[in-house]
């Protein structure tokens, strides 16, 4: 049974990311189709030297930063009020955002920020963008550190008051401190997710607030260049070690 499970478990993970290795791999193909023609870098060089390429590099850094830091402060601040509150039913309904279909909550947000522009007389761009990804960050905020608080002892803050502390003094001394990993992880988590997102993002994005993985969907609908597999190949090393280290501090 031991063997049968390892030998299920690597075919698993040879399924998963077989894929990605063979992209790796023609990312340093010398030639554009999928033959391979020798060892070289560049398809990497050429992805630097893309303008288009780098400006919506910088669209989905300058994205993901804000509502990483958005969201994680407003996340922090309501998974601890919900722990206080100790209600099922709001805890509960944090998942329906989970559920809903990306495609779903793409459209509602497009039709919310239309009906909002027509008082307003906004335009979409890199601020509708940004509230969208708030918008499902959050709850990927609020379940990690709900789920650290589920092994926060209490009574550290009720030793804290005793002492002579505020509820703000006891928040920002002792809650915070303990908190510290998961609220990095949660950074971390949010990070990758809103620098990845393409379908809610497609939707509500400006003519000027292009992400890079909707040139890279653009791209790809052309034929698979070997930009795209340099591009995507740095993507995914990216990515992989930011959902590590996020692992690593939520379990810390």
């Amino acid at each position: 049974m031991r063997r049968f499970l390892s030998v299920y478990a690597g075919a698993a993970y040879l399924f998963l990311y077989l894929p990605l290795a063979v992209l790796s791999a023609f990312s340093f193909n010398s030639s554009k189709i999928a033959t391979w023609r020798g060892f070289t870098f560049d398809w990497y060089r050429s992805v630097f030297h893309n303008r288009a390429l780098l400006e919506g590099t910088v669209n989905s850094l300058i994205i993901a930063f804000a509502a990483t830091v958005a969201s994680t402060v407003i996340g922090t601040l309501a998974g601890y009020a919900l722990w206080k509150k100790r209600s099922p039913w709001l805890t509960n309904a944090l998942y329906m955002s989970l559920l809903a279909p990306e495609i779903v909550t793409g459209v509602a947000l497009l039709a919310l920020f239309q009906w909002a522009f027509r008082f307003g007389h906004l335009r979409l761009g890199l601020h509708t963008v940004i509230l969208a990804h708030i918008s499902f960050s959050l709850v990927y905020v609020v379940i990690v550190i709900l789920a650290r608080l589920r092994t926060f002892d209490p009574a550290l803050e009720e030793a804290a008051s005793d002492l002579g502390a505020n509820r703000w003094q006891v928040f920002r001394h002792v809650t915070i401190p303990l908190l510290l990993p998961a609220i990095l992880a949660a950074a971390l988590l949010c990070f990758t997710v809103s620098f990845d997102d393409y379908v809610i993002t497609s939707l509500v994005a400006g003519v000027d607030s292009e992400t890079l993985p909707m040139m890279i969907y653009a791209m790809a609908r052309k034929g698979v260049s070997p930009e795209v597999n340099a591009l995507s190949a740095m993507i995914t090393v990216g990515l992989g070690v930011l959902i590590l280290v996020a692992s690593r501090l939520e379990r810390s």
